[in-house]
């Protein structure tokens, strides 16, 4: 994947309490980093779609892989990416990448799951949801 496939991409500085006593960004850490990146995809998808209903649902976390390449430290400036690569019939696959400068430091993949609010059971991800992506994204994701 290229950087360049990542229409949305968030800077963030790493602050002092996420390093650990080696200096480096302590790993659970990235998570919170890619949880930004997902939050500010669905806000930048709001501002360039309108309002964005997901069919009376939310999603929820599914499965999350991570692989780390190098270590970020404290005060660096890194760069975070996020798309959805895909679509399946309850669920979305996104895409994560964490970047400093020219350092790629992690990528992520991460499945959640459309569901119900009020059952917590999945739910189909709605059509106009999915054409929305499709519309914001550089990279057509599949399953659409």
């Amino acid at each position: 994947m290229a950087r360049e496939d990542f229409r949305l991409v968030h800077t963030e500085r790493v602050r002092w309490g996420e390093a650990d006593m080696q200096g480096v960004v302590f790993n659970a850490h990235y998570l919170t980093y890619v949880d930004v990146g997902v939050t500010e995809y669905f806000r930048a998808l709001e501002q360039d779609q309108g309002t964005l209903a997901v069919g009376g649902g939310d999603f929820f976390m599914a499965r999350t892989e991570l692989d780390f390449h190098a270590s970020a430290e404290f005060d660096d400036l890194i760069e975070i990416g996020a798309r959805i690569a895909r679509f399946g019939r309850t669920s979305v696959e996104w895409v994560s990448e964490i970047h400093r400068g020219d350092v790629h430091l992690i990528t992520a993949r991460m499945i959640y799951v459309h569901a119900n609010l009020e059952t917590r059971g999945s739910q189909p991800v709605p059509e106009a949801f999915k054409q929305a992506v499709a519309a914001f994204e550089r990279v057509r994701p599949e399953g659409v």
